[in-house]
């Protein structure tokens, strides 16, 4: 069973790298890595957060970043990119 703080972060991730490659052309992390954590994504889990929740079980698609483009939360996910990301 995948715990729940750890699908959290990787969402978080995941969303981060997409925003990152879709909108910056800034890919931040190799493809195979990329493809890697997004097959690890389980939809099924719930993150007690029921708008992103239902994000990822209708729109994501693990073959593609696409899917960020219509992102619930695109604001928080550029905000990580630019404040947190780029500063590591």
């Amino acid at each position: 069973m995948i715990e729940v703080n750890q699908e959290i972060r990787n969402r978080i991730r995941l969303s981060v790298a997409a925003y990152a490659y879709e909108f910056k052309d800034d890919p931040i992390m190799p493809d195979d890595e990329f493809d890697i954590l997004s097959k690890s994504i389980d939809t099924s889990v719930s993150t007690g957060h029921k708008k992103l929740d239902k994000f990822f079980r209708e729109h994501f698609e693990p073959d593609t970043g696409m899917w960020i483009r219509k992102h619930p939360d695109l604001h928080g996910i550029q905000y990580i990119y630019e404040r947190v990301w780029k500063n590591v």
